[in-house]
């Protein structure tokens, strides 16, 4: 609590004096500083000690008021108080008194008091912005440390992996209407250079041929059109490991710097472990598509079941990275904030049924894809001559028909 508000220039006198001045009368303590001005220049000691003595009656001029320091230590600008008239002292103890008023005034705005002021000022404005950061923060629920430019490049981070994640599901879908998802018979974790040779293109559609779909939809397809939906599925397959590496990298820098809380940290792994296993889900279903069909009238094509379980995962990895990134940005308010607590609930029963809505028709798609339900029936409002099919619940048990049925799962 040392302001200088609280601080006159009475009080800064006896701290520049030496302790042994405060306690001698005034007489002996003007001698002293007299003797001082005597060391430090012979002319200026010699002027002030040649003041002629003042009668009693007649009062001393004031002298000029002036100010000490800059508002901190010197008693924030206020000007020092006149000298008191002399006394009985003589030429000498007036001498001594305005010596030491001089003496006084020189050391304020030249060393101690200037420096002090700045020191003063410079220490109330951190701990001004100390306090007001601190007050921001309070009661926030924080998934990162060490300030706002680490939330900034870990809330930039997450937003790029959630855009990826993004082009990765677009690519997906692209890969998917083209029919490049088994163009590639084989898979490797770390994945590999493409074929870079005519020798390796022959060997991989050589491969290609081998496979039911070449045999029961692609007979008969030249090494270009080959070459194209391998490059689809090589591409989309390539974007998700360059994913991982995006991912893993800045997360282990940012562990390293202890911008990671541990919160942040166990849900950022669930994530990295949840898009490592989505690779291995995609090969899962692709490795379906490569299987002998049960029937020769049936197409070759993955399992529906599969296909849901990758674009469920990717929807899931999406909405994770997501929901994390805003979390970083936007950190929760304290629980005892009501008015956020109303506001949440409110939007909440919003949120909830709207999403609800539109993961069923995000892994509905899935099935309609995986059944190749869309060429079922190519007519709008009805379905062929009628509203609802006569085989919409034909199979059994009955649940196979919404995952299985290709009318009722259109």
């Amino acid at each position: 609590n040392f302001s200088a508000s609280k601080i006159s220039g009475e009080l800064c006198l006896p701290l520049l004096l030496p302790p042994q001045a405060t306690a001698q009368p005034p007489a002996m303590m003007g001698s002293r500083v007299a003797a001082s001005l005597l060391r430090r220049g012979r002319d200026q000691a010699s002027a002030l000690m040649t003041i002629p003595r003042l009668p009693r009656s007649a009062p001393a001029p004031p002298p000029a008021p002036s100010r000490v320091g800059s508002g901190s230590c010197g008693g924030g600008g206020r000007h020092l108080p006149p000298p008191p008239p002399p006394q009985s002292a003589g030429g000498l103890f007036a001498a001594s008194r305005v010596a030491s008023y001089h003496a006084f005034r020189s050391f304020g705005p030249k060393s101690f008091m200037g420096q002090c002021t700045r020191k003063m000022s410079t220490t109330a404005a951190t701990l001004n912005s100390n306090m007001a950061n601190a007050t921001a923060n309070s009661g926030l629920k924080l998934l990162v440390t060490k300030g706002p430019q680490a939330q900034k490049a870990v809330g930039i981070w997450l937003f790029g992996c959630a855009a990826w994640v993004f082009s990765m599901v677009i690519l997906g879908g692209v890969t998917r209407l083209t029919r490049s998802g088994l163009s590639m018979t084989d898979w490797k974790f770390a994945g590999g250079l493409p074929p870079m040779s005519e020798e390796e293109w022959l060997l991989e559609f050589q491969k290609y041929k081998q496979s039911p779909e070449y045999m029961r939809v692609n007979k008969g397809m030249n090494l270009e059109d080959f070459k194209f939906i391998y490059w689809m599925e090589y591409a989309h397959r390539m974007w998700g490991r360059a994913l991982g590496f995006v991912f893993a990298v800045p997360f282990a820098y940012f562990v390293a710097k202890g911008y990671v809380t541990r919160q942040l940290g166990v849900r950022l792994s669930a994530l990295f472990a949840l898009g490592g296993a989505q690779g291995l889900i995609g090969w899962w279903m692709v490795k379906s598509g490569l299987e002998e069909p049960a029937s020769e009238y049936v197409e070759p094509r993955v399992s529906p079941y599969r296909l849901a379980a990758h674009l469920t995962s990717a929807f899931v990895i999406y909405c994770g990275i997501l929901w994390t990134a805003l979390s970083v940005v936007m950190p929760d308010p304290p629980a005892e904030s009501m008015k956020w607590v109303k506001g949440a609930a409110k939007f909440r029963k919003l949120a909830i049924p709207a999403s609800a809505v539109v993961g069923i028709t995000a892994i509905s798609g899935a099935f309609v894809a995986g059944n190749d339900a869309g060429r079922a029936y190519n007519t709008f409002p009805k379905m062929g001559d009628s509203w609802i099919p006569e085989d919409v619940f034909s199979m059994e048990p009955f649940i196979r028909n919404f995952f299985e049925n290709t009318s009722t799962v259109q």
